[in-house]
């Protein structure tokens, strides 16, 4: 090929240039050379804060987990119908897919049927069990923001209220189950936090709780860090943290009150998820940590093993944030309602929760 000196490179390049660009079918978008910008995507938005729970109100009773028994749905039914609360049952609240409250299109439709129907206040799952975590990639998140309204249960229902609280940016709350035993305490403080908006309002711990745990150190209450530490409240299960740990739907532990609970788990098994979510999240990252009672998370079969203690300490004690254990929450009769995304505060020594404004509307 023939060396040309470069003004006349340049002239036969933008020549060729040219004929490339009026050749039929090969004409390019006026901004071709333009910088593509990629689409924006939508800013974060507020917290919604669902409608306070009134008497006379309509509660969907749903089985988004594990399914629900005959027996289990007349508990339920009692205890709305106890709160002078009506009852509306899921479609498919008898469904059964091996140990499922139905298929998932089938727990999905219940689901966005509660938070499309006007006349519900309140979606009340039956009980956890497992199985919330495979409706999350189908949760219809604007359609649950359009439509707010109190989603209240613990243990499996954590992974709906990480993945509302994320991608909705509804208030949820974690407490009772719909055929949760409940006591007074309970019934106290989750209508309190559900009905009464307030300002603030202050949560004890147990009294009963403490009085278990003369017979069952596990239910005592023990502080790692001693201070007062405020923040939004984020957290739940720790079996369900854990496995959301990477996903869309993870947990930001940045400057929260985290709290953690869970049940019939061995010791090396909560080591090992407490690790994943400090590997993953951090939990330096949190402001105040908050374990509940963990009900039969001793040693198993192990001839040598760590005690429950002993292993949230591995957790706790390099923190230099308050931190505690044996508080009233996780799968236990006592236990308070907590409403995620709130702003409270967590004094150690007093041991209790504050919240630092309404959770409902």
């Amino acid at each position: 090929m023939p060396h040309f000196p470069d003004p006349r490179r340049r002239a036969l390049l933008s020549l060729l240039g040219s004929a490339f660009l009026l050749a039929p079918g090969l004409a390019l978008p006026a901004q071709a050379g333009a910088r593509r910008r990629r689409p924006s995507l939508p800013k974060m938005s507020s917290l919604i804060k669902p409608p306070r729970l009134q008497p006379g109100d309509t509660v969907g009773l749903i089985a988004p987990g594990g399914y629900a028994t005959e027996k289990s749905i007349a508990k339920a039914r009692c205890n709305i119908e106890a709160l002078g609360l009506r009852v509306r049952e899921g479609a498919s609240l008898r469904a059964v897919y091996g140990n499922y409250g139905g298929s998932v299109p089938q727990r999905l439709a219940d689901l966005h049927a509660m938070f499309g129907d006007p006349e519900i206040r309140m979606i009340w799952p039956i009980r956890g069990g497992s199985g919330c975590i495979s409706l999350l990639s189908r949760l219809d998140f604007a359609l649950i923001r359009a439509n707010p309204k109190i989603l209240l249960g613990y243990s499996d229902i954590t992974a709906l209220h990480l993945a509302i609280h994320k991608h909705a940016r509804l208030v949820t709350f974690h407490g009772p189950v719909a055929s949760s035993t409940m006591t007074d305490y309970a019934t106290e403080h989750m209508m309190a936090v559900l009905s009464d908006p307030q300002p603030r309002y202050t949560i004890p711990m147990a009294l009963e709780n403490s009085r278990r745990a003369l017979e069952q150190p596990h239910f005592a209450l023990r502080t790692v860090h001693a201070g007062v530490a405020s923040g939004r409240l984020m957290g739940g299960n720790l079996s369900l943290l854990a496995a959301l740990a990477g996903t869309p739907y993870a947990a930001d532990f940045k400057d929260s009150i985290l709290f953690l609970e869970e049940v019939n788990e061995a010791p090396y098994r909560i080591d090992r998820w407490m690790t994943q979510l400090d590997l993953s999240a951090g939990f330096a990252k949190a402001a105040g940590v908050m374990v509940g009672i963990c009900e039969n998370c001793g040693p198993e079969h192990e001839d040598i093993s760590l005690t429950l203690d002993q292993t949230l300490d591995l957790h706790l004690a390099p923190l230099s944030v308050p931190a505690a254990s044996g508080y009233s929450i996780g799968h236990i009769r006592d236990q308070f309602t907590i409403p995620l995304g709130i702003r409270a505060t967590l004094d150690t020594e007093r041991h209790t929760l504050t919240l630092l404004e309404p959770a409902v509307s």
